[in-house]
């Protein structure tokens, strides 16, 4: 499964983006495209969202149970 940093990367070079204008479009820091193509940890979901519904995706909590039941 692809990760959040490689796909984001990805799509963003997809698109012809910059890091800059991508953040700019996004409505996030460019701190937080950097962060998310690096694949850091410390982020907040709600900022990760903002970046993803560019292309059509979001996070969304999911948990353990559910977790199971999709791995059945």
């Amino acid at each position: 499964m692809k990760g959040i940093a490689e796909f984001v990367k990805e799509r963003r070079k997809e698109v012809g983006l910059t890091q800059e204008e991508f953040a700019e479009r996004a409505g996030v820091a460019l701190t937080v495209i950097r962060k998310i193509e690096q694949g850091k940890t410390n982020l907040h979901m709600d900022k990760v969202n903002l970046v993803l519904n560019m292309f059509g995706h979001e996070l969304a909590a999911v948990s353990s149970k559910e977790l199971k039941e999709t791995q059945s």
